[in-house]
């Protein structure tokens, strides 16, 4: 009598607890929107890319713990796994010269990272899925030493029950399981945040929901693992599945992934954190003390703390955020859908591409949702992740008819969402230096019809012919692309020829 039975760390009553405090959270939101309390626009944006360690042979590197500490910098974090690092750099205001300020802050940080990496033997490598790592890196030892990369990998392997099944066919077929979460932190991503007002917010992710097929075929860089050559970009499936807290008998009743699309337009941000709290249950239910209603009564700003980490165990690939700066709360749409990598331009480039089309997108008259399914998009992410710059999209007509067709990647982009995000940039205050540059980088990558994901597969099958076996040919491939990407010109640009040979010993 008075035991308390306790499912991993947490109590059988701390859930229902949590999922109590949550609903308080939500109407606390709501009563933050109905009152109109956020910040006013600030025109704001935010990046965040999660890096990877390798050697001179371009094997892995667990010594993120080492690195960190001669990096000495809050700008570089931990991520999920040891060969993981994640830089952030500050928020920016959008216009004038803000992306060539955005290059260069980027390229000073990740050159001193590397440089001190190189103390230990190692070496920053931004790139999507580093093409050398195996399963055997992949394993819960080599999680990162932080508590919470422990606890939410023990919650979520204990809501799953068994083994994670990592099954992905694409150009090869790659079947195989996972005790633990740590296949996920092979995927490592840009993260593009943007400051809206709450009714801005619903165009803004719709636009955002609607363009993420263009924005892989344009910048996937992710095409191999664990030695198979899969989709170009090998990180959403791989995501997905790792972290699927479902064993098969819930995915075939329709129960939803915690690595989700979306299976709707929205109409606010309400809708978002509500289907969260709806659809998933809490994985980390850690509750405060704080009661957001009455915080708001008494005229201070909620934390929502509880929201706040629900929010982060739902991996959307554009997730709403509540944050608070100077004492006033805000909303931004944080877009993870790219890869990191292949060099600083290329990933300005990415970003310019993606700040100017939501832009232009969400101010039009006629908006691209209110003329495309969302199962049509949803099928777009998906072909364009297999395919990369190959796919083919589906697409409103222009014109009198309407009604959508299946259209090139490439001509999409170049003739239709090129335009429209330079007219995105242009309202944003961005001076056309800026936007002729980096647009141009993505226009040359649909001339050439290369990305990072084509680069790193011709090189490697020229390895290949060359006479290479697959795992040198692999490692070969990324010491290649670590000492291009090094040098620093946009993937385009980059010779698809036989990789140096491997050093000495």
């Amino acid at each position: 009598m008075g035991e308390k039975v306790v499912a991993g760390r947490f109590d059988l009553s701390d859930r229902q607890h949590y999922r109590d405090k949550l609903r308080r959270c939500l109407s606390g939101l709501e009563l933050l929107l109905e009152r109109k309390r956020f910040d006013r626009p600030k025109n704001l944006m935010g990046l965040e890319i999660e890096l990877n360690l390798a050697g001179p042979d371009g094997m892995p590197r667990m010594l993120n713990g080492q690195v960190l500490e001669r990096i000495a910098s809050r700008d570089f974090q931990t991520e999920l796994a040891m060969f993981n690092l994640e830089v952030n750099i500050a928020p920016h205001r959008l216009g004038g010269r803000v992306f060539d300020r955005l290059a260069e802050e980027l390229r000073t940080s990740l050159a001193y990272a590397h440089r001190k990496a190189g103390e230990v033997d190692a070496g920053i490598v931004m790139i999507g899925i580093l093409p050398t790592l195996d399963r055997d890196d992949l394993v819960s030892s080599n999680l990162s030493d932080v508590d919470r990369y422990t606890l939410l990998n023990d919650q979520i392997v204990a809501a799953r029950g068994e083994d994670f099944l990592l099954d992905i066919d694409g150009v090869e077929r790659l079947t195989c399981t996972s005790k633990s979460i740590v296949p996920e932190a092979a995927c490592t991503s840009v993260q593009l945040h943007l400051q809206v007002t709450p009714e801005k917010f619903a165009d803004v992710w719709n636009a955002a929901q609607a363009v993420t097929a263009a924005q892989i075929a344009v910048g996937a860089n992710s095409p191999f693992l664990f030695g198979r050559e899969l989709w170009r970009e090998s990180r959403p499936p791989l995501f997905q599945q790792s972290t699927d807290t479902r064993p098969p008998e819930l995915q075939a009743q329709g129960v939803r992934p915690r690595t989700w699309f979306g299976e709707r337009w929205i109409t606010s941000a309400h809708d978002l954190f509500e289907e969260n709290l709806r659809y998933f249950p809490a994985l980390l239910p850690i509750c405060d003390d704080e009661e957001p209603l009455e915080v708001i009564e008494a005229g201070g700003v909620p934390s929502l703390a509880e929201l706040v980490l629900h929010n982060g165990t739902v991996y959307r690939w554009n997730r709403p955020v509540y944050g608070i700066a100077d004492g006033s709360p805000h909303l931004r749409v944080e877009n993870r859908v790219l890869p990191a990598g292949p060099t600083v331009t290329d990933v300005v480039a990415n970003a310019a591409f993606y700040y100017g089309l939501v832009r232009a997108l969400a101010e039009e008259s006629r908006p691209v949702w209110t003329r495309l399914p969302f199962e049509a998009a949803e099928a777009n992410f998906d072909a364009a992740c297999r395919h990369g710059i190959e796919a083919h999209l589906e697409w409103p007509r222009r014109g009198r008819y309407g009604g959508t067709a299946q259209v090139d990647a490439v001509t999409l982009v170049r003739d239709e969402l090129l335009p429209l995000a330079e007219t995105g940039l242009a309202a944003w205050g961005v001076e056309r230096a800026d936007r002729d540059l980096y647009l141009g980088v993505i226009e040359e990558r649909c001339r050439r019809r290369v990305n990072g994901a084509s680069w790193q597969a011709a090189t490697f099958h020229r390895a290949l012919d060359a006479g290479l076996g697959r795992d040198a040919a692999l490692a070969a491939t990324t010491r290649c692309y670590s000492r291009l990407s090094h040098e620093g010109e946009p993937v385009h640009t980059w010779p698809v020829g036989l990789p140096e040979p491997a050093p000495a010993g």
